[in-house]
């Protein structure tokens, strides 16, 4: 029981961007259908889960490459995502597209999971077996999972009051997200 609420609180802390990007891109989205919620639900877990077993996989190879450039490409990701959604809050008449497009949700699943390869190579490292890491990754890939669901439907609903502002704040706040990995 403790190792299944071990894993829960893991996955919880490493999927908290995940909830916060979704919230932030899904206040543009048009429609809300289930098909389309659920696939970009599958593609956040499979990339959070995906780099943390890929991070284990690397271990020490990676280590030293990882941590000095993890932070720049997590920055330039959420302010590429981040600007876009300014761009498109500032247009008139523009087409929402941020989770949308299917480039535009691996860019925002790869910017929230940089941490999860590097965590990944911290558990290799600290002596994490494989049955452990496999067990967590699949508490990371259903808990991410779930949260990006809850994040598109808030952001949907926050959009629907608030409309371009709520893009613009959006956008204003992964920028800051991005700006804080830098810090």
């Amino acid at each position: 029981m403790i190792a299944i609420l071990a894993a829960l609180v893991f996955a919880m802390s490493l999927c908290a961007d995940c909830l916060a990007v979704s919230i932030c891109s899904s206040v543009t989205l048009k429609k809300l259908e289930w098909k389309p919620v659920i696939a970009i639900s599958l593609v956040f877990g499979v990339v959070q889960s995906g780099l943390l077993l890929l991070g284990y996989g690397f271990g020490d190879f990676f280590v030293g490459y990882v941590e000095k450039i993890a932070h720049i490409i997590g920055f330039l990701l959420l302010l590429y995502v981040g600007a876009s959604m300014l761009k498109e809050g500032f247009a008139k008449d523009a087409e929402a597209h941020d989770l949308n497009g299917l480039g535009h949700i691996i860019i925002a699943a790869i910017a929230t999971s940089i941490d999860a390869l590097a965590v990944g190579i911290s558990l290799s490292m600290g002596g994490d077996t494989l049955d452990d890491l496999l067990f967590k990754a699949l508490a990371v890939f259903f808990v991410t999972m779930l949260s990006v669901v809850i994040g598109i439907y808030f952001g949907k609903k926050l959009g629907e009051r608030i409309g371009h502002t709520a893009e613009i704040l959006g956008g204003i706040v992964l920028i800051l997200m991005g700006i804080n990995i830098l810090l």
